[in-house]
């Protein structure tokens, strides 16, 4: 459930894909992931995700390239003072921020990214796993899930 937004909640009316990857990722995968954000900014695709870890804040850099529409989901409560890149998106109405939880969060845990990303999991129309390591929550997340599943690799 969100609890708190900023910008256009329209975009939550579109087709999404959820990105998803582990914090560890072989560097084998870097470039597939960055292909894959060129290609989706391309074909102007809604991608909602989580831009937590490294390789989703380079995915997250290419989108915000683009025109297409972006929703960043955050592991604790909005921000009291936004990051610059995100402020030309959200005047052109293809930013969306969401989040589970209210003001008082201010630290990501664990657990809070876990509530994060079956939130973003559940508003996802589909899912695209960057990389999932072995035994790790995301791939624990990902076997209840009854939506198509894409992985990079």
């Amino acid at each position: 459930m969100i609890k708190e937004s900023l910008g256009n909640t329209d975009l939550l009316k579109l087709s999404k894909t959820a990105f998803l990857c582990s914090r560890q990722v072989p560097a084998s995968v870097v470039l597939k992931c960055y292909d894959w954000a060129i290609e989706q900014r391309e074909k102007g695709n809604c991608v909602i995700s989580g831009f937590h870890s490294q390789i989703e804040k380079d995915v997250l850099h290419y989108l915000l390239k683009g025109k297409q529409p972006i929703i960043v989901a955050l592991a604790r409560g909005l921000k009291e003072k936004l990051e610059p890149e995100f402020e030309k998106p959200l005047e052109q109405g293809r930013l969306l921020i969401i989040t589970p939880f209210d003001k008082s969060v201010k630290r990501v845990s664990s657990q809070n990214a876990q509530t994060r990303n079956q939130l973003m999991t559940n508003l996802a129309d589909k899912i695209t796993i960057g990389y999932a390591s072995p035994g790790g929550q995301l791939e624990e997340l990902l076997k209840g899930i009854e939506k198509p599943i894409n992985k990079i690799v």
